[in-house]
């Protein structure tokens, strides 16, 4: 099945609520990634070979740039979806593995865990966001950025291991901020207004100087790895139909975005080595 194909499957299992029947399951655990964004909480169940089996979805600040900002709001959060999710599927899920921006603090790394841990998973893993969006992608050689709410994390791969990574302050949250400014509007109504499909020809051309500074910043990372010439793009910031478009004039690379971005990181993050012989 194509990587799109798994997106748009994913994506209609979130909107809809419904669960993959357990006879359609691969025989083994099944496996949690749990994706702590700026803007959005996203839970995804795999089963053993790695397809989706259900997901759910939050819109929440418990967490900045990578950074948990509201522990106990976190905890709460991801408990809640995680009892919603056994709820549908008839099963207790164990183990969960989460991700981070790049150079993130080891700080804010063990809090991102222990929110995992917290919410009564097995912690696995915690993987930075880009290589997990690699790993679902199945990129093994070229550049994976991922564009959040708060940070754009970029990551540079050669034969499947990650070579150079590196993360700005600079995603969503500042469209919304630009945005704000130049309607004069508060904050959610911007965020509302910017999510809104009818509004995107006007947004896109509020917020195209922040779309380019992320380009701008991709492009001078990448200066050092001139043989890369194809720069996935993934997050939930860079669903506008432009964003390639302006990413490719930036940068001068091929620049390829999938279907149903937000999901990426998510789904490559559920994707941890799982262990033989786990019951």
């Amino acid at each position: 099945m194509s990587t799109d194909r798994t997106l748009r499957d994913f994506a209609e299992l979130i909107r809809s609520g419904s669960v993959v029947p357990a006879d359609a399951w691969a025989k083994g655990p099944l496996k949690v990634g749990v994706d702590l964004g700026t803007a959005n909480l996203v839970l995804a169940v795999l089963d053993a070979s790695n397809r989706p089996v259900a997901g759910i979805t939050h819109h929440s600040t418990v967490v900045r740039d990578g950074i948990v900002v509201d522990y106990i709001g976190a905890v709460r959060a991801v408990t809640a979806m995680k009892a919603e999710l056994e709820k549908r599927i008839g099963r207790p899920l164990l183990k969960a593995a989460a991700a981070i921006p790049p150079g993130v603090h080891p700080g804010s790394t063990k809090a991102i865990g222990n929110v995992v841990e917290a919410a009564d998973f097995e912690l696995t893993e915690i993987v930075d966001e880009p290589a997990a969006a690699a790993r679902f992608l199945g990129v093994s050689d070229g550049a994976v950025v991922d564009v959040g709410g708060g940070t754009t994390g970029i990551s540079v791969l050669k034969d499947s291991k990650v070579l150079a990574s590196f993360d700005e302050a600079t995603g969503g949250t500042h469209m919304t901020l630009v945005l704000a400014g130049a309607r004069g509007l508060p904050f959610d109504e911007a965020e509302a207004e910017k999510l809104d499909p009818a509004n995107e020809r006007m947004v896109f051309a509020v917020v195209r100087p922040v779309v380019e500074k992320m380009a701008s910043i991709v492009e001078r990372f990448l200066q050092a790895h001139p043989d890369v010439d194809t720069v996935h793009v993934v997050g939930g910031a860079c669903t506008f139909s432009e964003f390639e478009s302006v990413f490719a004039k930036q940068t001068g690379r091929r620049i390829v975005k999938p279907a149903e971005p937000l999901l990426v990181t998510p789904l490559g993050i559920a994707m941890f080595p799982q262990a033989t012989g786990d019951k």
